[in-house]
């Protein structure tokens, strides 16, 4: 009678496996994904709009009077709690500004784990007009991670060429959905209707963390953000 008492409590125990599994699963799944009003922002350098551009309800980010044309990074960080892990979308579109210098390329994406300071975050952006450019290695600069304050292009380009940037196709002007799956120190963009992201980093430099969110660009750009989405792992 012990045997099959012993022998029923080990088939109990696989029936239930399978749930606990699924379970677990759900758990560490993420949340889905929640528009995020733009207002109520933070700004960096900056100050904003409500247009319509292309025919879409857009916020602008436009540099302050006298810092048109600087090498200043914009930000407008949004009003949502700490984001750690999970998901980031956006729809974006950028230029250089019609006064820019002939080297600006666009410079748009998005700041995560931004700190208090807004002086140290991570950074997946885009440099539109490099994507369809004639010059294979312009090319292979359009999507860029950087972590500020330590890791600019510069010295990420430098010390690891290609291991940071990639490139992804996208129209100067024209709105590109832009998306940003993050875990732990693993960061994965994502552009357009591609299904595979176009650019990972394994190491985000400032560790594992939490922080806000903020729309990005460079000073010289001509930068539009609508449908911004943020989840967060459960």
């Amino acid at each position: 009678m012990r045997a099959v008492a012993v022998r029923v409590r080990c088939l109990l125990l696989i029936a239930a496996f399978p749930a606990v599994a699924v379970a677990q699963a759900r758990d560490s799944s993420p949340s889905p994904l929640r528009a995020v009003a733009l207002d109520h922002l933070q700004l960096v350098n900056a100050k904003s709009e409500m247009v319509t551009y292309r025919g879409r309800r857009a916020l602008q980010l436009i540099p302050l009077p006298g810092h048109e044309n600087t090498n200043e990074g914009l930000m407008a960080i949004v009003d949502t709690p700490e984001f750690g892990d999970g998901t980031i979308e956006v729809e974006l579109a950028g230029m250089p500004r019609i006064d820019a210098d002939t080297s600006a390329r666009g410079f748009i994406g998005i700041a995560f784990r931004v700190d208090s300071s807004a002086t140290r975050f991570e950074c997946f952006y885009l440099r539109p007009t490099n994507a369809r450019a004639d010059d294979q290695l312009r090319r292979n600069h359009t999507a860029q991670y950087v972590s500020s304050p330590d890791y600019t292009w510069q010295r990420l380009r430098a010390e690891h060429p290609g291991v940071y940037e990639s490139y992804t196709d996208m129209e100067a002007g024209a709105w590109t959905k832009m998306r940003i799956e993050v875990r732990g120190t693993t960061a994965r963009l994502f552009v357009g209707a591609a299904t595979e992201p176009v650019l990972i980093v394994h190491d985000l430099k400032l560790g594992a963390g939490q922080g806000r969110i903020a729309l990005w660009s460079f000073a010289e750009t001509e930068g539009y953000f609508a449908d911004l989405k943020v989840s967060g792992a459960k």
